[in-house]
């Protein structure tokens, strides 16, 4: 007997892989705030927003990005650095308070090359890590199992974004 898992939500990212007209990182936060639950924007700052990733390496899986459309580290001013280096920090706050990771992968790709999937707008990841989180499906068939929806798991970080604003948490 076969068994299938079944993913339909990333038939839309294989889809889409590609032909994407602009650029969602600066076309989501060019939106008003009462798209921010949709487009995923958990926290805008001055020079930057903090956005949830739509098709994640594990639950909680974050994004830092500059505002700014740069591909580039030079391109990017010191108190835009600064600011996401800063939401990346908030980040670690708040998914400590809502999911208790053991530990974190952070990184950006700078180029197709290594492995952008939207070369032209730097923006890092933040990854919530647990001992023992990977499993079968990742060593046999690059599957990654995320138990939570991403508007139920946005609903929690969002609930705690204050605390960790805060810097409790």
């Amino acid at each position: 007997m076969t068994e299938q898992l079944a993913a339909p939500w990333r038939l839309k990212y294989i889809e889409a892989a590609g032909k994407q007209d602009g650029c969602i990182f600066c076309d989501f936060p060019a939106q008003s705030r009462e798209h921010d639950r949709e487009n995923l924007i958990l926290h805008r700052g001055e020079h930057g927003f903090i956005i949830l990733n739509a098709y994640p390496y594990s639950n909680g899986h974050l994004m830092a990005v500059p505002y700014r459309h740069a591909c580039t580290l030079e391109e990017y001013t010191e108190a835009e650095m600064l600011e996401v280096m800063q939401l990346t920090r908030l980040c670690t706050r708040v998914l400590k308070t809502v999911m208790n990771p053991d530990a974190y992968n952070s990184g950006l790709n700078i180029g197709r090359g290594a492995g952008a999937g939207i070369a032209g707008h730097l923006h890092w990841h933040l990854v919530p890590r647990w001992i023992g989180d990977t499993n079968f499906m990742t060593v046999i068939n690059d599957i990654r199992v995320i138990p939570e929806s991403l508007q139920n798991t946005y609903d929690r970080l969002k609930e705690a974004l204050p605390a960790a604003l805060e810097g409790k948490g």
